[in-house]
């Protein structure tokens, strides 16, 4: 039998500041997490990270649904591209010739970058609220896909921002080039829509 005295209750001043650790960390992870996110719900940092299963005003479909809206004979959606062009590499001489890296997108889609940030500058808003109005007619009816890469926020941000424009069939595909790839399907070059 141990000579100790029985210290009972000894330890729990270490368990209490263990758990006030805990959830002093756990706050502060919390606390990080929303600020991913403006105060108007678009994601704003952190773009490639796993997605929900939902936006907000558009619905959510896959490649087996996307490839049946583009061979629908009646009223075939516009596809949206909205991955971030490459900003040309910092510190490279202006003397340097540089060529941005190639996108291959889903055929017949218009490439319209940057336009899933979370926060747009005017111009840009007005950039991608023009190129829909362009692509759609201006009829708020007309299906868009929307898409980019799996795992990217960027698509999320678009699709939830044509919904908030006033489109009434926002198709989010969350698969983007990566799932359209993957069922070996063809993807072409693409270039940028420029901006005026």
């Amino acid at each position: 039998m141990s000579s100790r005295p029985r210290t009972r209750g000894r330890n729990c001043p270490c368990v209490f500041a263990s758990l006030l650790c805990l959830l002093l960390t756990a706050s502060l992870l919390a606390e990080g997490q929303t600020s991913f996110f403006a105060p108007d719900g678009y994601r704003i940092d952190a773009f490639r990270t796993p997605v929900p299963e939902t936006v907000p005003g558009a619905r959510t479909i896959h490649t087996k649904e996307v490839r049946r809206l583009v061979e629908s004979a009646c009223n075939p959606p516009v596809l949206i591209d909205v991955l971030p062009s490459a900003p040309r590499p910092e510190g490279l001489s202006p003397t340097t010739l540089w060529l941005p890296p190639t996108r291959y997108n889903i055929p017949d889609s218009v490439w319209l970058p940057n336009v899933g940030y979370g926060r747009l500058s005017d111009d840009l808003d007005s950039y991608f609220r023009s190129n829909l109005r362009r692509m759609t007619g201006g009829d708020l009816a007309h299906p868009v896909v929307i898409y980019c890469l799996a795992d990217c926020w960027m698509s999320w941000n678009a699709a939830r921002r044509a919904a908030d424009y006033g489109y009434s069939q926002v198709f989010w595909y969350p698969e983007g080039t990566d799932g359209w790839a993957a069922a070996q399907l063809p993807l072409t070059i693409s270039t940028p829509v420029p901006m005026q």
